[in-house]
């Protein structure tokens, strides 16, 4: 094995230069290098020869792969995933500190810093999408986040309206590529039915970092510096975004072919085991029938109006949760704090979303993912209805809110596990996030000062965008049962033709050949 390690062409690229790499393999290896059209094509036939079908795999290895691959890849995406959110939470903190008595900033202005963060992501998400397939994605992730980590640094010279907005635009663009990244990347070294668990992790980190950004705003709050304490808070938050971002370029993997710290062998059942996937996992070349296919798709559209509902809330909450808790009766160092049982929910909720899939029979995730609506809409009905002088109760009903991203969460795997094709995926993951931005952008102008405390408007539009949510989990379930339909039809019509011979083989011709999921008769849809 220490001859697979050193033979590495100056690019990272793994050759098989011995024969007898390619002699001790069965025959269709040779066809295979030519069939799989990625880079490091020859060491994914290496792996297709050497594990010819998923009972070759040996199921102990492969735990102890995937435990590996969990210690170094999700700790890695969960800190930055806190880092994601605690950035998106800084404006929310900033003004509980008084930015908008320093700024000058009226009500309209504070909402359209708010918003004006997501329009540099919209115009710049489907565009870092494509260009991430064209790059290395660690290295691009972490080229992104430390240009947004040094822009939130410099938010804390911001003087006018016009400065901070300008800055927050920029950030917005540099941070457009984050959850598409962290998608890919668990795409390509997780199986489908390990996915939501592993993407449950790192977006517990959103919880985290609610949690995590009420600390770091109690302790900013107590400094009593030269600097406002609001300037502080993007200073503090910025410079541990940009240490971070160093660590990413370092440790984030690029392909599976060329992990570092991983034996040939490792890198090899890396590979063979994501065959069941049916996706694909590397192709540097953009295919333009396939962005053509995913536009057409209607699916696609389904998944864009999921990530626009689904952000009203987050974008309202995230923003305007400390004023709608110190509208309560609490004061700014009492509110900091209670963000800290908010975010410690979030966690709770999206674990407990983990796991009662985990266990669900095959294809529940999105039975699962409507289950954890409902307490999201009873809170926003609690909150709206209850008497104003009802501060604990409506506390308690704001709480709850935040079960929406269990749903989210498991419904990211549904969107991830469903799309083939790579230049595909990077669209249809571009576009869930496009809406996203939509939906983050629209928020914040539901919260109205004049409603102060209630805020009906704000929490009405949660409770609306929730409601669709969860019809639109249904609407998923059913139509991707429609597609299995038709998959089977066309693999029932191969087999009888003579083309298919319903073997294994069909599927490792298949696997890497960066075919959509309309193209590849093998694929199957999951719900």
């Amino acid at each position: 094995m220490a001859a697979h390690e050193e033979n590495k062409a100056d690019d990272g690229v793994i050759t098989l230069d011995r024969v007898e790499d390619v002699a001790a393999v069965p025959e269709k290896a040779a066809a295979l290098i030519h069939n799989i059209r990625q880079p490091h094509s020859e060491v994914y036939a290496e792996a297709l020869a050497r594990y010819p079908n998923d009972e070759a795999i040996d199921r102990e290895d492969e735990r102890r792969l995937r435990r590996k691959l969990d210690l170094r890849i999700l700790p890695l995406l969960g800190i930055c995933y806190f880092f994601y959110y605690v950035d998106k939470t800084t404006l929310s903190y900033a003004a509980i500190f008084g930015i908008r008595d320093d700024l000058h900033l009226s009500s309209g202005a504070y909402s359209w810093l708010s918003s004006v963060f997501y329009f540099g992501w919209l115009v710049w998400a489907i565009p870092s999408n494509l260009l991430m397939q064209r790059s290395p994605p660690g290295w691009y992730l972490g080229f992104n986040i430390l240009l947004w980590g040094v822009l939130l640094m410099c938010q804390a010279a911001a003087r006018d309206f016009a400065s901070l907005a300008a800055l927050r635009i920029l950030s917005g663009a540099f941070e457009a590529i984050a959850d598409p990244a962290f998608m890919l990347i668990t795409s390509m070294y997780y199986t489908r039915s390990e996915q939501p668990v592993r993407i449950a992790v790192w977006y517990a980190f959103n919880g985290v970092g609610v949690a995590g950004g009420g600390l770091i705003g109690y302790g900013i709050g107590n400094i009593r510096g030269a600097l406002q304490s609001w300037r502080y808070e993007f200073l503090i938050v910025g410079a541990m975004c940009t240490f971070w971002a160093v660590v990413l370029l370092l440790l984030v993997p690029n392909s599976p072919a060329t992990y570092r710290g991983f034996s040939h062998d490792e890198r090899l059942l890396m590979i063979a085991r994501m065959r069941q996937n049916q996706t694909g996992v590397e192709q540097r070349h953009i295919n333009w029938r396939q962005v053509r296919e995913a536009y057409l798709d209607y699916k696609t559209w389904l998944f864009f109006l999921l990530g626009f509902v689904g952000n009203i809330p987050n974008g309202g909450i995230s923003n305007f949760s400390t004023l709608v808790i110190k509208g309560l009766g609490f004061n700014t160092l009492q509110t900091t704090l209670l963000g800290i049982p908010q975010g410690a929910l979030v966690v709770i909720w999206i674990a407990l979303g983990a796991v009662c899939n985990q266990y669900m029979p095959k294809n529940s995730r999105t039975l699962v993912s409507a289950l954890f609506m409902l307490p999201t809409i009873a809170g926003a009905l609690g909150f709206l209805l209850a008497p104003t002088d009802a501060y604990v109760g409506r506390l308690i009903c704001f709480y709850l809110t935040g079960s929406y991203q269990a749903a989210f969460v498991i419904c990211l795997s549904v969107i991830i596990g469903n799309t083939g094709g790579q230049s595909k995926k990077m669209i249809v993951s571009g576009m869930i996030w496009f809406g996203a931005c939509l939906g983050n952008i629209c928020s914040p102008f539901f919260y109205k000062t004049s409603q102060s405390p209630k805020y009906p408007l704000g929490i009405g539009s949660l409770l609306v965008s929730n409601v669709i949510e969860l019809a639109l989990f249904f609407v998923f379930r059913y139509a991707f049962i429609w597609e299995n339909r038709k998959k089977e039809k066309r693999r029932a019509e191969l087999l009888r033709s003579g083309s298919d011979d319903g073997g294994v083989g069909r599927m490792n011709e298949t696997a890497f050949m960066d075919l959509t999921d309309k193209e590849n008769p093998n694929f199957e849809y999951i719900y």
